[in-house]
């Protein structure tokens, strides 16, 4: 018998379902990657709003301070503590180190980091007292405590070095002033958050928080006389444009031109520390890559 013939319409049936096939094999293929894709991107979702800051407080003896104080790390989930970043967390006026972190700060480092939208570090907070985080009283140092006894801490327990500071109204106002003090000492802090600093404007107001010993003395400490003094530190600052600080603080990003300078809408509150949390994190998490 001879080879079987195949008229010209039969053979373009055939090789019109073997494309259609296989057609239908990469639209699956691809179908089902996507779908892969999603579950695994949903995971990360649920697994990033699921996980839970570490906190963790201890109790020191601070010789700046000559006194016992709470030495409180706010850490993301997961992370190793071995050399990770961290940030000193300063709290505001009649607050301490067990109540620093705002709004839902150490909430919104563990789920970006989690996401892996940001690298792992965290926040190291300590008592302060209420004297705008400098020597107000003789043999109370906070300062000296910051720059000197906080790295030793650190140190001890295994954590990186103190990358950046982050502030909120006095502590703002800290967070400033300690990263001048780490500029004039030749060892610059990469970066400084100030959420809601008290940039106080005249001196009868901040004469009421009796953190001064006189007008002198605050002209000499206050960040708003001293524009340039944190050397190449990168500057962050947010506030609400109902906040007691607004006059100030405008001021301030007006003449520092800091790298971030956010007015959003809100007052001295929990309601604005909210809102810009996320971008202190993200803020943040730029220098913390390069202290890696």
């Amino acid at each position: 018998m001879g080879e079987p013939r195949y008229s010209r319409r039969t053979l373009l049936a055939a090789i019109g379902v073997v494309i259609a096939t296989a057609m239908g094999v990469a639209t699956y293929v691809s179908s089902s990657g996507a779908v892969e894709q999603q579950i695994a991107t949903t995971d990360r979702v649920r697994a990033a709003s699921a996980a839970k800051p570490v906190i963790r407080f201890e109790r020191v003896y601070s010789a700046a301070r000559h006194r016992e104080v709470t030495l409180a790390f706010y850490l993301p989930a997961g992370a190793n503590v071995r050399g990770l970043p961290m940030s000193i967390l300063l709290h505001g006026l009649n607050g301490d180190a067990r109540h620093a972190p705002v709004g839902n700060l150490p909430e919104v480092l563990t789920a970006a980091v989690a996401k892996g939208s940001v690298p792992a570090f965290g926040f190291v907070a300590v008592d302060g007292g209420n004297s705008y985080w400098h020597e107000n009283v003789p043999g109370d140092d906070p300062m000296a405590m910051l720059l000197d006894e906080v790295p030793r801490w650190l140190k001890e327990r295994g954590y990186g070095d103190p990358f950046a500071v982050t502030g909120v109204s006095m502590g703002g106002f800290g967070s400033l002033l300690y990263a001048r003090r780490r500029a004039e000492r030749g060892d610059p802090v990469a970066a400084a958050a100030a959420i809601s600093p008290g940039l106080i404007t005249t001196w009868p107001e901040m004469a009421k928080r009796r953190a001064f010993k006189d007008e002198g003395e605050w002209a000499s400490l206050d960040p708003l006389r001293h524009i340039r003094s944190t050397g190449p530190t990168a500057l962050g600052v947010w506030i609400g444009d109902r906040d007691r600080f607004i006059e100030g603080t405008r001021r301030f990003i007006r003449e520092a031109r800091p790298e971030v300078g956010t007015v959003k809408g809100g007052g001295h509150d929990d309601g604005l520390y909210r809102k810009v949390t996320p971008d202190v994190v993200q803020f943040l998490a730029k220098y913390a890559k390069r202290a890696v």
